[in-house]
């Protein structure tokens, strides 16, 4: 499941076209399954063999391609995995949990706990779970699951037929779609070793996000209301504005950021939405008109999630929203870059999925 753009879908397609075949039994709770993106950096032979050898074999599978999400999550339900471990970025955790619990639906099955193991660039994930680093954290993250590990719900946001934790139009989409151009462009020279990491992220914002930012003119966002009322987030989070209505406009002008979220970071523990643990009803719509030069000065804060400035950051709780841009704008799901939208729509996922966290104790499983 390679996170190349160019292995996107540009518009939403059925994840899953297979006949329904019989529901399996229930769930075993003591199996796991890791699912491992071989496309991303720290997917090494080392690591497969280590996670086989952990695991006893049989229950590591390695995705190179998009179209493998569905043949795998066929035998995930069909075995009745009671957790399963994503391997890769955010972007490997949106597609795994989307292809089995698309599969599970369909067949009538129970679906499963997830986790995931840090082995992205950004894995925003991470930093709410508390998922090791790598290494010999990693392997003691799989052996502690096996004996025990807590769990906490979480609600996703459901956007063109993907479950994902962010979604949006702005400078994270440019900065995303960036990033993967320059990673083409370093993989052919030779630092490629470098490309997929922080260096193409750095090479990616200084060469060219931090440039277009300066010179690109905000593009014109109109974001509707198309769920339970929404309220703006105010005074730090002391406080909120007026409840808008089902079909009412909650947004609209120039905007650098049109984003959603249920969790408050993007990665690198960059924790942009400082408000998606409020409700757990609501996600986290944040818009953004704040200049490169205020950016910049305030940076420190804005990665913190301390910086309140209702002038310029425009904080809703949303349950579901329509976004237009005009023009088209970069657009990602889940920190992948999906090319240009006009308009999207994004929800809250009706129903949550169990996710591993490190942080919670055993007795919340």
């Amino acid at each position: 499941m390679s996170e190349s753009p160019a292995e996107r879908r540009a518009a939403p397609a059925p994840r899953i076209e297979a006949p329904a075949g019989p529901a399996p039994g229930p769930l075993r709770e003591d199996r796991i399954a890791v699912v491992v993106n071989g496309n991303a950096k720290r997917v090494t032979a080392d690591l497969i063999a280590m996670l086989d050898r952990v695991l006893d074999g049989g229950d590591v599978f390695v995705s190179r391609r998009l179209e493998d999400g569905p043949d795998i999550a066929r035998v995930i339900v069909d075995r009745g995995y009671g957790t399963v471990l994503t391997g890769g970025g955010d972007g490997t955790f949106t597609v795994v949990v989307t292809d089995v619990v698309g599969e599970a639906r369909r067949r009538g099955a129970q679906t499963p706990r997830f986790g995931l193991l840090k082995l992205g660039t950004g894995n925003a994930l991470a930093w709410v779970v508390g998922a090791g680093a790598g290494g010999r954290e990693l392997e003691a993250d799989v052996r502690r699951l096996q004996r025990e590990a807590g769990s906490r719900s979480l609600r996703l946001v459901e956007c063109e037929g993907y479950l994902a934790p962010f979604a949006g139009f702005g400078a994270d989409a440019v900065m995303l779609a960036d990033y993967s151009a320059t990673r083409a462009r370093l993989s052919r020279t030779p630092l490629r070793r470098f490309a997929a990491g922080p260096l193409g992220y750095a090479v990616a914002a200084t060469t060219r996000t931090l440039p277009s930012y300066v010179v690109r003119p905000q593009p014109h966002f109109r974001v509707v209301n198309l769920g339970a009322p929404a309220r703006r987030v105010l005074d730090g989070g002391a406080s909120q504005g007026p409840e808008i209505a089902a079909g009412e406009v909650i947004y609209e002008g120039p905007a650098r950021v049109a984003s959603v979220a249920t969790i408050p970071y993007f990665g690198f523990g960059f924790r942009f939405f400082p408000y998606a643990d409020e409700r757990d009803d609501r996600m986290h719509l944040r818009i953004s008109t704040i200049t490169s030069a205020r950016l910049v000065a305030n940076f420190p804060a804005i990665w913190r999630g301390d910086f309140d400035d209702p002038s310029v950051a425009f904080d809703y709780l949303v349950e579901a929203v329509r976004i237009e841009s005009s023009p088209e704008s970069p657009f990602q799901i889940g920190g992948d870059p999906q090319g240009v939208r006009a308009a999207v729509e994004l929800r809250l996922t009706p129903e949550p999925i169990r996710l591993v966290d490190h942080y919670s104790p055993p007795s919340s499983t």
